[in-house]
């Protein structure tokens, strides 16, 4: 009786160590955790899509880019535009008329010179242009617009560019040189023809204008902020 006990007893050993075998085998066996999509913890990303969105937007350029359109009659404006585009990374753009003004077409103390004809005759003013369209136009946000002052307006080679281009979402800065006269009302007039767009004040300089004085004027604009 006391060996059938004992055989029993180690039956019931052996069959607990087979027992505790097994669990230990299936717990080594045991898959990688997954999510509710199925996909193994340690394959994913450690960047979800909702946060490279948020670096993406990190690593956006806050300016955009700038474009200096300028007509320039003696060579003033246009070495200020040049001095512009210098300082605020810009590309430039000569407004050029179809026919070039002579300098005597430019005479405004000959009442019969050609600028003084279009002065007074504001139907002359329309003047066709080489070409109003500019490359890649919708890619700047920033533009701007230089000219002489005639007779307290801006130069009317200008009209015909503004008029012929849409300003819609652009920043528009107009510029002048003169001698004596100031901006009056040039930018305002020049922003009644276009319709579209955000004109500033803008600022006019004198003709023996420093690159320091321009430099100066555009780091004051805040483009790159």
């Amino acid at each position: 009786m006391k060996s059938v006990q004992k055989f029993g007893s180690l039956l019931l050993a052996a069959l607990m160590i087979l027992s505790l075998t097994a669990c230990g085998s299936k717990t080594n066996n045991t898959p990688a955790q997954t999510p509710s999509n199925g996909t193994p913890t340690e394959n994913t990303p450690a960047e979800t899509p909702d946060d490279a969105a948020t670096g993406d937007a990190d690593n956006t350029a806050s300016g955009g880019k700038v474009l200096v359109v300028y007509y320039s009659a003696s060579g003033n404006t246009k070495r200020v535009a040049e001095d512009i585009a210098e300082a605020a990374d810009g590309d430039l753009f000569e407004i050029t008329p179809a026919e070039p003004y002579t300098s005597d077409d430019l005479n405004w103390t000959n009442s019969d010179s050609r600028v003084s004809r279009e002065h007074d005759d504001e139907s002359l003013r329309d003047v066709p242009l080489t070409t109003t369209g500019v490359e890649n136009w919708d890619d700047y946000d920033t533009v701007f617009i230089g000219y002489p002052i005639w007779w307290g307006i801006a130069a009317w080679p200008v009209d015909t560019f503004v008029k012929n281009n849409d300003f819609t979402d652009k920043t528009v800065i107009p510029f002048a040189t003169s001698s004596s006269s100031g901006m009056g009302q040039s930018g305002t007039l020049l922003s009644e023809m276009a319709g579209t767009g955000d004109w500033q004040d803008g600022q006019r300089f004198s003709s023996g204008a420093s690159q320091s004085d321009v430099a100066d004027w555009v780091s004051g604009l805040g483009l790159n902020g």
